[in-house]
């Protein structure tokens, strides 16, 4: 079983269905990272932030190490905290991650949030967080423009230490700033997105410049209830919405593989993640079946410009989409 790929503006080829490595535990990152290897997984999304690339990078060792993949058949994406915005910190970091998941390149290295905040060196805190202090009281912004972060992160695609470069959670108007001064065009965006947040303008506008999205939280509230967000519990669950209930009935499918086909029919690529055996061959099996065009525009309509993944809702006092 393998994902299908999706083509890069730098060259590369993208699997379309990866695994997110978001809120994996450490003491079972590097087994579950290997089984999904195992199960036929290339993709695998990480970041500083989620604590645990150097156990996903003992799972990719001991795959590699036992035959089931080499290193040039894996995509690795990793992503650049907002305390290293600075960009004498961003080719520090990077080495640091690259060593921390014990390879050479990453296949893609993304700018995690479109926010400067004030630098922490690994030796004092890491992951660093977003709050200054241990305490996790107190904010403080960075002096760096995400235009000197991002020429940073092109002078490290130039050096090969990763093969493409893109954003996340960036807005259109931020995206078409970055064009503006952007010398090695963004292979991706990665945004959340799931029929509560669809964002069809900003996919359009990423189209129009031949730039990958990828969609995160593709469950919506499901990814935040465990997280005990508040605003997650009040909202109804796409796995029970009768829309997509409807949906996975009449096709004999999951309701998650049905959202998975939403976002994929539609020419993105997604990073679910699952410890379970049968979800993990669920979800990458979601391109050979396909939704009508009027399935789609059911499970579209359902948008309420819902966003879950804001620093807000998480207790952080900075309104970057707001």
């Amino acid at each position: 079983m393998s994902s299908p790929l999706l083509q890069l503006s730098n060259g590369s080829k993208m699997p379309q269905v990866g695994f997110g490595l978001w809120k994996v535990p450490n003491e079972s990152c590097a087994d579950i990272v290997y089984n999904a290897i195992k199960t036929g997984y290339r993709l695998f999304d990480g970041a500083c932030d989620y604590g645990n690339e150097v156990e996903a990078g003992q799972g990719v060792a001991r795959a590699i190490k036992d035959g089931l993949v080499k290193r040039e058949e894996l995509f690795i994406v990793s992503k650049l905290w907002n305390s290293f915005h600075d960009p004498e910190q961003v080719e520090p970091i990077l080495k640091k991650q690259l060593a921390d998941w014990g390879v050479d390149y990453f296949d893609l290295y993304i700018i995690h949030f479109p926010v400067s905040l004030k630098y922490i060196s690994p030796e004092t805190r890491y992951p660093p967080g977003w709050f200054v202090d241990d305490a996790s009281t107190k904010i403080e912004y960075g002096k760096s423009s995400l235009e000197s972060t991002y020429k940073a992160m092109e002078a490290a695609q130039k050096k090969g230490l990763t093969k493409a470069i893109g954003v996340s959670n960036y807005t259109g108007a931020l995206l078409l700033d970055l064009l503006t001064y952007a010398t090695i065009k963004p292979a991706t965006l990665q945004i959340e997105h799931h029929p509560y947040l669809v964002q069809p303008k900003l996919l359009e506008l990423a189209k129009e410049n031949d730039i990958v999205v990828t969609g995160y939280s593709s469950f919506g509230p499901q990814s935040f209830v465990d997280g005990d967000m508040a605003m997650a519990k009040d909202i109804p669950l796409l796995f029970d919405h009768d829309v997509i209930t409807s949906i996975a009935k009449k096709h004999n499918k999951t309701t998650a593989q049905v959202l998975l086909r939403w976002a994929t029919q539609r020419g993105l690529a997604v990073i679910p993640k699952s410890s379970s055996q049968q979800r993990l061959e669920q979800n990458l099996a979601v391109t050979n079946f396909d939704l009508s065009d009027d399935e789609i525009k059911q499970i579209s309509s359902l948008d309420k410009n819902l966003r879950f993944n804001a620093p807000l809702n998480w207790g952080i006092p900075i309104p970057l989409f707001s």
